[in-house]
């Protein structure tokens, strides 16, 4: 029988520093992710709740105007701990950590160099390495007990994990010796770079040509160069922080064939890279007040209802109650292949532990919506 996950004891257990949720889009993460935060606060922790997914629902749900890269207190948390909720901010984190790490003169340079504004902006793994920044400075911080990670939809929400090295490989010595050799050879032989160079430049880079970029380029490597092996290092460090004791990883997942499947594929990955699971929160699970009124008896009762309807005087309500025994016969049958499916995951991945969490009958919007999502997490039934 697969262990139920408790979601209480995780947030009430100290020890819990960091809970990073991910999983598929359209089922319910950034929910699940700030209804775990209220729910921490109100038990007593000081929470922050950092997402990277660019949707506004999270600003909303919590009453706030607007989320950005600075910490926003929620207000109306019960108890005695407090939330407070942030939008991740790419390019200001970036330039958080010039300003940081470089002399002023230096870090102006920098900000103002046109291969930094279009790097910090869009290159490719940029957002997943400034995730692991920003989690990195608000655990150094060390303001709030329990830090809340609502990652990114799909796949890409697993790519912070590789942004030590995707980000790293591009800021090392080799790639910047490669990037600098055509100031030395000139002529052709820089602009053959040019163009293979050019395949690893996305986005505006891309627009960019000839011997600007590359004087560009350089401008930026020699005011970045003492910085270079400060990134590495950072994300490294957040990197072996996601490993460590404190830290767990929640998949969460809709009981629908594609979501368990991207689903299993988090597990697996997660399990490759020795990351803590915790374990699945099922979201948005069908449920039935008549369970013992199985979907055939339902539907042989409605037709049964249909043929005697013409021959009473209450046609009208046999009817009524006809088409709502075959809404119970579809509901059951949702419920009956959402069985199925996950029992199909837990037949594979019978040691991760699953809380059931079953549908609202309409959309989070506010703090009490957040709060019943948390309740339902805590294993109450409403």
């Amino acid at each position: 029988m697969t262990a139920q996950l408790d979601i209480d004891a995780l947030i009430d257990d100290p020890g819990t520093r960091i809970v990073v949720c991910c999983g598929s889009g359209g089922v319910g993460k950034t929910t699940t992710a700030a209804a775990i935060g209220l729910r921490a606060a109100e038990r007593g922790r000081r929470v922050v709740v950092l997402t990277i997914d660019p949707a506004r629902r999270l600003a909303q749900s919590m009453g706030l105007t607007e989320l950005d890269n600075t910490p926003r207190v929620v207000k109306g948390v019960s108890g005695s701990g407090e939330l407070q909720a942030m939008m991740l901010d790419m390019k200001r984190t970036f330039d958080e950590v010039v300003l940081a790490h470089a002399e002023p003169e230096r870090a102006r340079a920098i900000l103002e160099n046109p291969f930094y504004q279009s790097l910090s902006a869009g290159f490719a793994g940029t957002q997943e390495y400034m995730a692991m920044e920003k989690l990195g400075q608000l655990r150094a911080e060390d303001q709030w007990d329990l830090i809340v990670v609502d990652t990114p939809p799909s796949r890409s929400a697993l790519d912070f994990l590789d942004a030590p090295s995707r980000l790293g490989s591009f800021l090392d010595g080799k790639v910047i010796r490669l990037l600098t050799a055509p100031a030395k050879v000139g002529g052709r032989s820089a602009m053959k770079f040019l163009n293979v160079g050019m395949g690893l430049i996305t986005g505006t880079l891309g627009k960019i040509f000839g011997a600007q970029l590359l004087t560009d380029v350089q401008t930026f490597v020699s005011a970045m160069d003492s910085m270079f092996g400060g990134f590495r290092e950072r994300a490294d460090r957040t990197y072996q922080l996601l490993k460590a004791p404190g830290t767990a990883f929640l998949v969460v997942a809709a009981p629908e064939r594609d979501a368990l499947r991207e689903a299993a594929y988090f597990v697996d990955r997660l399990d490759a890279d020795e990351m803590p699971l915790a374990g699945l929160v099922l979201n948005r699970v069908h449920t039935s007040g008549a369970p013992q009124l199985t979907a055939e008896r339902a539907l042989a009762a409605a037709e049964a209802l249909e043929e005697n309807g013409s021959q009473t005087s209450s046609a009208a309500a046999e009817t009524l109650a006809a088409g709502l025994l075959r809404l119970h016969a579809e509901r059951m049958q949702v419920m009956d292949r959402e069985r199925r499916t996950r029992d199909r995951f837990v037949s594979v991945y019978p040691d991760v532990p699953i809380i059931e969490v079953a549908a609202l009958a309409g959309d989070v919007h506010d703090l009490d919506g957040l709060r019943a999502i948390g309740g339902r997490l805590g294993g109450a039934d409403a």
